[in-house]
């Protein structure tokens, strides 16, 4: 039975799907729009995008502006830390995060609702992370916060993140909470 694991976040889902093994390997629903939907996932999904990483590697804190993007994602192999931050200024949670291990074992998902920050980093040597999209991917709508803001004070389990020029030179959330649509 697929089940719905509560988080401190309004919004943010996390999903333990039900893994069928055997002696040749395991079988699991990844998605069933109607079941998904019973279980708090308030999405219609366009897009599907996969990353691969190494060890180290983190990436984030993204979201998209207008229209928003709303994500449902998982760790297809490997391990690793995600984490979604509230930017919605009216929500009780603003500013906040939760972080999530998800892994290729119990195959978790995380579905981040539009509003809220995402980011993940690598645990295991190497890492295939899979996100559904409820909008298309749109570099002119693209931004994100910085991943170390200390006024968010998310607690990576890595000291020394290998980062894009973009990851590492990201606003504030306080440089930009004028700006956030929400």
């Amino acid at each position: 039975m697929v089940r719905r694991l509560d988080t401190q976040l309004d919004g943010v889902v996390l999903i333990e799907p039900e893994v069928h093994r055997d002696e040749r390997g395991f079988l699991l629903e990844s998605f069933r729009e109607a079941r998904w939907r019973e279980l708090g996932v308030e999405a219609e999904f366009l897009q599907d995008t996969h990353s691969r990483s190494g060890r180290g590697t983190l990436r984030g804190l993204h979201f998209q502006t207008s229209p928003g993007q709303a994500k449902l994602v998982r760790c297809l192999r490997g391990r690793i830390w995600d984490v979604a931050v509230d930017l919605r200024r009216d929500s009780p949670t603003y500013g906040r995060w939760e972080g999530h291990e998800l892994d290729d074992d119990d195959h978790r998902q995380l579905f981040v609702p539009v509003g809220f920050a995402h980011g993940f980093c690598v645990l295991s040597e190497m890492a295939d992370f899979a996100y559904k999209l409820s909008s298309y991917f749109d570099p002119a709508a693209e931004a994100g916060i910085a991943w170390d803001d200390p006024d968010v004070g998310v607690e990576w389990p890595i000291s020394e993140p290998f980062l894009s020029e973009r990851d590492r030179t990201a606003p504030s959330l306080a440089e930009i909470a004028d700006s956030l649509p929400w």
